[in-house]
């Protein structure tokens, strides 16, 4: 056992030695040497420092602001009048910032139950769809009041697909009915909104009549 012991201190003691030898550089002749962090090497390692600068304050939040993102909005659909009211309210904004350019809705498809002769009955519906856990909201359009939507499509195939799928969920009086016709008009697009753009959007709320700005399909 003395013999395995004296073996393990000796081999601690050359490994030492070797390691402060290495650390002094003594052996640097034979191509083993410490990295040393003012070594030379480093600074040829460089890419091209003579074009590293400090900015000023001003280029600096230049450069950030450049660097923020941007949103894509728009609004519509607007006739011919509010779309020239919005031009004209447009007209001393940056170039190329804006565009007013013709648009469409696509047509809207409802799966819908009623009308309904008396508030009873809508009640009645009510509670037997919330029984079958089938969400609906009332529709909005006067010719189909009172009633209940049960879900609005952009097509005809999707709406017909979703009223199979709750007649599945023993709904029976549902049908599929077309909400809206396709609507044309001119639609307002903001291809790149920044910071500097977004903090005038508020003086548009007239020219808008109500329309929401969105983001972009």
């Amino acid at each position: 056992m003395l013999p395995m012991v004296r073996l393990l201190f000796i081999s601690l003691l050359l490994a030492n030695l070797g390691f402060f030898v290495w650390s002094q550089g003594l052996l640097a002749p034979y191509g083993l040497v410490p990295a040393s962090p003012s070594e030379p090497q480093r600074l040829e390692r460089q890419v091209r420092p003579e074009r590293v600068r400090l900015l000023p304050a001003d280029e600096a939040r230049r450069i950030e602001t450049s660097t923020t993102p941007q949103t894509c909005l728009q609004a519509g659909l607007f006739d011919e009048a509010e779309a020239q009211a919005l031009r004209t309210a447009l007209a001393d904004w940056p170039e190329g910032s804006w565009r007013v350019a013709e648009g469409m809705e696509p047509a809207r498809w409802m799966v819908y139950m009623g009308k309904y002769a008396d508030p009873e009955t809508l009640a009645r519906k009510k509670a037997e769809l919330g029984r079958r856990n089938v969400k609906f909201d009332p529709a909005t359009a006067p010719e189909f009041q009172p009633g209940l939507s049960l879900g609005r499509f952009s097509t005809e195939a999707d709406a017909t697909l979703a009223l199979k799928q709750l007649e599945g969920r023993g709904v029976v009086s549902a049908r599929v009915v077309r909400e809206r016709a396709e609507l044309r008009g001119q639609v307002l697009r903001f291809a790149a909104v920044d910071d500097a753009l977004r903090a005038r959007l508020d003086s548009l709320k007239a020219p808008l009549a109500g329309r929401a700005l969105r983001p972009c399909n």
